[in-house]
């Protein structure tokens, strides 16, 4: 057969989690609970930190941008999921899956990119208690959201581009997953995917090792400090001060490593999609819990905005 160019394929089949239609309303449900707690309680951060003005400093800051990160990365995936369990149909078009891919890198890249600058804000506010307003000032601030979005953005039009090249050859275009997840893209291409799948692992060691390389250092010089620190008041205020950002950091890319070990172990593309709502849905519907438990000021500024609202 012919390889046809993409221009001839019109739509994918997301093959979602299960083939069970008696499960589909529950999964219905279930993922509409937690798309709604997502956008909840990301709002809720956005409105209480921009409300308080005892909470617009560098942290927060970044705190409110990882919320509308998380929003708008959830907001990719789990309503086409919703509208194709409704509808009990699996289509994507080519143009739909397309655009999916590329937001789901760009706004997955902006939330590595935004837990490298949190963690950074945090060592300098540790390490260099002295100098944080100077060197964490707003220009700065704002420096690192910028650069932060156009790596990302970059990053997704350029893999974007490149599945553009592909040409698939199949009869049926079915996608193992719940949303258009670019390596389960590539795999349905009948044309030499050497460069794209080179281009992934290039990718993920530069702009993803970058910024987990610049959080380990971060935590690492954090550590040395606190332990270096003669009153066990202030070892306990300092680790208090970064532990809701260390937990989000180890939800974040402990469930990105879970899903990749666990691809490289299982053969059963099931069991992939499954593990993929770990890291595209789960994080993002507890980071506000993390920061909204763990956080005296946060706690504070989330009951003046719920007794602003009633």
């Amino acid at each position: 057969m012919e390889p046809r160019n993409h221009t001839d394929i019109s739509e994918f089949l997301l093959l979602g989690l299960t083939y069970d239609s008696e499960l589909q309303p529950f999964l219905f449900c279930l993922f509409l609970s937690m798309y709604l707690v997502t956008i909840l309680g990301n709002l809720l951060i956005i409105l209480a930190i921009s409300s308080d003005f005892h909470l617009h400093t560098p942290m927060y800051f970044f705190l409110s941008n990882l919320s509308f990160t998380d929003i708008c990365l959830s907001t990719t995936t789990i309503p086409k999921m919703l509208v194709n369990i409704q509808a009990q149909n699996q289509s994507i078009t080519y143009i739909g899956c397309l655009t999916q891919v590329g937001f789901v890198l760009a706004f997955g890249g902006f939330e590595n990119f935004l837990l490298a600058a949190m963690a950074y804000d945090r060592y300098v506010a540790i390490c260099h208690p002295l100098r944080y307003t100077v060197i964490m000032n707003p220009q700065l601030c704002v420096l690192l959201i910028l650069l932060s979005l156009f790596f990302s953005l970059v990053v997704a039009l350029l893999h974007s581009l490149m599945v553009l090249r592909l040409s698939f050859c199949k009869e049926e275009m079915e996608i193992p997953h719940f949303f258009c997840e670019l390596a389960q893209v590539i795999k349905l291409s009948c044309s030499d995917t050497l460069i794209n799948n080179i281009l992934i692992y290039f990718v993920a060691s530069l702009f993803g090792g970058i910024p987990l390389s610049g959080t380990i250092f971060s935590y690492t010089q954090i550590v040395y400090s606190v332990l270096r620190m003669p009153s066990v008041g202030r070892k306990l205020k300092a680790f208090s001060t970064c532990g809701s950002h260390l937990s989000v950091v180890s939800l974040f890319y402990g469930t990105v490593v879970g899903v990749y070990i666990g691809s490289v172990v299982t053969d059963s593309s099931k069991k992939t999609a499954v593990a993929s709502v770990m890291y595209v849905m789960v994080p993002q519907m507890m980071n506000p819990f993390i920061y909204s438990l763990r956080n005296r000021d946060m706690k504070g500024a989330l009951r003046k905005l719920i007794s602003e609202m009633l």
